[in-house]
């Protein structure tokens, strides 16, 4: 190309602008607000962590001792009275809350038993029922999830005692766990007899 077409190419081009007028810039249309956008980004992530914290749980994975499906699991606190502990044994106690892990991960099932039985001290509940399964098939070893279980109730400073239920409330495959008192439960008795 000759400087003649180089200039007649910009020539053109000039003639064909000359009617384009520059946009003032109050009539831009800002398409994206930077400053708003990062803002809005870092509060989605401190949602977002805030309710990972809630789910993470101080349970560990590891030192579990394996029990067989067929195994009662149980712990008494020292101090707890036997009629207290026979009563839940035999399954007396009314049962406010129940937590099912089936279909559950072990990471999941931590989460969620940490989750139940924490969130039910504070409301007050005395009394639930975990239902783990026998496990007969699981593996790395049978009753996998329901060895986990008995390793974290025994982690849970909420918890005083708890034992294998009774066949009417699902036998090897649950477990019944009682909670200590918590310290509002005064209170709570009191709303409970109100609303009933």
């Amino acid at each position: 190309m000759t400087d003649f077409e180089k200039n007649d190419d910009l020539h053109s081009f000039f003639a064909e602008m000359q009617d384009v007028k520059p946009i003032k810039p109050s009539n831009k249309a800002l398409l994206h607000d930077t400053e708003s956008a990062i803002a809005e980004k870092k509060r989605r992530a401190a949602r977002q962590r805030s309710e990972r914290e809630k789910l993470k749980s101080p349970l560990s994975l590891e030192g579990v001792t394996p029990v067989k499906p067929d195994d009662f699991i149980l712990f008494q606190q020292p101090g707890i009275q036997d009629g207290v502990f026979k009563k839940l044994r035999m399954g007396k106690y009314p049962l406010e809350e129940t937590l099912s892990l089936s279909g559950m991960t072990i990471e999941q099932s931590r989460d969620a038993l940490y989750k139940a039985i924490t969130d039910s001290h504070k409301r007050g509940v005395r009394a639930l029922l975990i239902k783990h399964g026998k496990g007969e098939e699981s593996k790395p070893f049978p009753a996998y999830k329901k060895s986990f279980v008995n390793h974290w109730l025994l982690e849970l400073e909420e918890v005083i005692a708890y034992h294998t239920a009774q066949p009417m409330h699902g036998g090897f495959a649950a477990t019944y766990v009682l909670l200590k008192k918590h310290p509002d439960q005064k209170l709570f008795n009191r709303e409970k007899n109100r609303k009933g």
